[in-house]
């Protein structure tokens, strides 16, 4: 054989492997979220879930289409600027395809636009607020999580009686305004008589507290503070301030199981869960609580489920695509899109993106086998029975 036919020949096959290497390729995706600072725990469980649903949904290969799954976690450290920053740099230097999170609704709202300069889809989990799939929403944002809009109607259910006056205990940050506006938007019988708004890191709620107790004391009826509170501090010490002798009673919404040690001290205390691990009965909620007690020696919490949700739904939009992540052939095959998840089936509506899915009405009950109050169903309150507004310029 010629020197030159060799050396042609070693060209086409060099070229044949580099065509199949790209073929193989891998697929990048950015998972920016609270490794540290308040949310810390939050963001750890979304982690944990996020890798166990990309591992349940490959069946251990993490592989679609051919092609590598490759996570490339970033700490935001709960700061706007910084999760902004770090979008926009695994996007041009990190070269990821798409990106996932994150934790806190306010560096949510700050990476937005960053997905939209870059033209990749952000699949946002947990970050609650309305306005992500709101006024501040883009076609390139979709959401597993739930929004203010969902935990506010499911929580309606609970408390919207004639005859009930609610005060409501909130964080003075996206989150928290969103959420209560929502609530107030889904209440159609009790009536709101005071906000009240606290620093993210407070951790006196005295002042606070007498102020909702000065606007519900004197009011006839059933009186209730409703609290809207993620990360640090405890706002059940509110407690302390003997409400009872004013016959006023605390309600709020699922958490994770740390923070719902301190609902062992109210029982009977109704509102609506995104997730608690004994409610949902499905194979994937069954999946999940296997592996988490396989690996943790632990059940899973609140955001471990709505990090295997994301999961889910990135696995099967890009099964959809065989393995094509551009964002424009990803948004063509999620909207309208239904995926599995541990709370059951969820669907991206296409007009916000958002994930149309169940919220649970819960009771608190003490069991001793517990450290934490255990959320009993009273019903599934499912996503046909949720009027969630939708909010965004598309609208």
């Amino acid at each position: 054989m010629s020197i030159r036919r060799s050396r042609l020949l070693g060209l086409l096959a060099a070229a044949c492997l580099s065509v199949s290497a790209f073929a193989q390729g891998e697929i990048r995706i950015a998972h920016v979220l609270s490794l540290t600072g308040p949310l810390e725990a939050y963001g750890k469980q979304t982690s944990n879930g996020f890798q166990m649903g990309l591992e349940y949904a490959t069946n251990g290969t993490m592989m679609v289409a051919g092609k590598k799954l490759v996570v490339i976690e970033k700490d935001d450290q709960g700061k706007p600027d910084l999760g902004k920053s770090l979008l926009a740099s695994a996007f041009s230097d990190g070269k990821a395809d798409l990106a996932v999170g994150p934790t806190s609704s306010g560096v949510a709202l700050a990476m937005l636009p960053v997905a939209e300069e870059y033209k990749k889809v952000l699949l946002v989990e947990p970050a609650v607020a309305d306005s992500i799939t709101g006024d501040k929403w883009n076609k390139y944002i979709f959401r597993t999580g739930r929004n203010s809009s969902q935990d506010a109607i499911s929580n309606a259910v609970a408390m919207d009686k004639e005859g009930t006056v609610i005060a409501t205990l909130a964080q003075d940050y996206a989150f928290g305004r969103d959420g209560v506006k929502a609530f107030k938007e889904a209440l159609k019988k009790a009536k709101i008589v005071h906000e009240e708004y606290l620093p993210t890191n407070t951790t006196d709620f005295t002042a606070g507290a007498q102020r909702l107790i000065d606007n519900l004391k004197d009011k006839p009826g059933r009186k209730i503070i409703f609290i809207i509170w993620a990360g640090a501090g405890n706002p059940f010490k509110i407690a302390d301030l003997d409400l009872k002798r004013y016959g006023i009673e605390i309600a709020t919404g699922g958490n994770i199981l740390p923070a719902m040690a301190s609902y062992k001290n109210f029982p009977g205390m109704e509102g609506a869960t995104y997730y608690y691990f004994g409610i949902p009965k499905n194979p994937v909620n069954e999946a999940l609580v296997s592996m988490h007690y396989t690996k943790f020696k632990s059940p899973p919490d609140f955001f471990t489920a709505g990090g295997f949700s994301a999961a889910m739904a990135v696995v099967t939009a890009l099964k959809k695509t065989n393995g094509d992540a551009r964002a424009n052939t990803l948004i063509k095959a999620m909207e309208g899109m239904s995926f599995d998840t541990p709370k059951g089936t969820m669907t991206f509506r296409k007009e916000d993106h958002q994930a149309m899915q169940s919220m649970y009405h819960f009771r608190i009950k003490v069991d001793p086998a517990f450290p934490w109050g255990v959320p009993e169903l009273i019903r599934e309150i499912k996503p046909s029975e949720m009027d969630v507004p939708i909010r965004n310029k598309r609208a």
